[in-house]
């Protein structure tokens, strides 16, 4: 796998991910019993904004750039703006937390992190990372296969975050595909994100078809266009696909969606997109 998201980070479709992530953690923290999130492809957990990477794309700069210095942000950003700050106490954009350290961060003392990266080197970033966090436990394996022999966790309830790097799309689709299938085979009311790219509407309408012969009876999809999706060639948007999601989450993003539309759009034909997908 050549893919290595310190190029990425913080970019759209980071802060569109880590908001809904973080509103899922919160619905789910509100609850006292304790909860088990499980990261798919966790990736290193925190990337510096000022190295190499992440200046050869800048990438960050139509994303988290847009939002961080913003004196009056969007109401329904606040709390994700709130938890990047966090990470930069000192006012100054430099490092951007992954999806294990915004959840970590989110966690109570009773919670369980399991992190799966299948790279050596960013396994090792994690494992340095969280060397002093008895809560997080660092797998450095498959996270499909993880899922398989982890589920359900001991604790009943939580979440799993699939968000791999769909190096060959068609191909990752598929596999998210069996991994959910044999997923709620083990453990049917757990919360599940997916979240996905959009290049082209055509390679994800055979996913979402699937799903809704799949084996949960509904699902929630999140999708923000910052550009139409009319070239393949480029990253247009993304989605997030969400089985069992908390009560009245579709709610919460009726309004988080068009906040990072608002923030995020580059064309005005930026879109969002909120929808269940239902059992045929």
């Amino acid at each position: 796998m050549n893919y290595r998201h310190a190029f990425h980070a913080g970019n759209f479709a980071d802060v569109f991910k880590h908001a809904i992530l973080l509103a899922l953690l919160d619905a789910l923290t509100a609850k006292d019993k304790s909860l088990c999130c499980l990261d798919t492809h966790a990736g290193r957990g925190r990337y510096a904004l000022y190295e190499v990477e992440a200046g050869k794309t800048g990438e960050w700069r139509d994303g988290i750039g847009r939002l961080f210095d913003d004196p009056d942000p969007p109401v329904p950003l606040q709390r994700y703006l709130d938890a990047i700050r966090a990470c930069n106490p000192d006012g100054a954009l430099r490092t951007y937390p992954g999806s294990p350290l915004l959840a970590a961060r989110t966690l109570r003392a009773n919670d369980r992190l399991i992190l799966c990266e299948v790279q050596d080197d960013e396994a090792a970033a994690l494992r340095a990372l969280f060397h002093d966090d008895s809560r997080a436990h660092v797998h450095a394996r498959d996270g499909y296969a993880a899922m398989n022999a982890l589920l359900p966790p001991n604790e009943r309830r939580g979440l799993v975050l699939i968000d791999p790097p769909f190096e060959a799309q068609e191909g990752e689709f598929t596999a998210i595909e069996t991994a959910l299938t044999q997923a709620h085979a083990r453990w049917p009311n757990g919360v599940y994100a997916v979240w996905y790219p959009i290049k082209s509407r055509r390679a994800i309408a055979p996913f979402h078809r699937q799903l809704s012969a799949g084996p949960f009876a509904e699902a929630l999809v999140a999708e923000l266009l910052v550009r139409p999706d009319d070239s393949p060639l480029r990253l247009n948007g993304c989605g997030m696909l969400i089985a069992n999601p908390p009560w009245q989450f579709d709610a919460a993003l009726a309004t988080l969606l068009p906040a990072l539309r608002d923030a995020l759009a580059q064309s005005p034909r930026a879109a969002q997109n909120l929808h269940w997908l239902r059992r045929e």
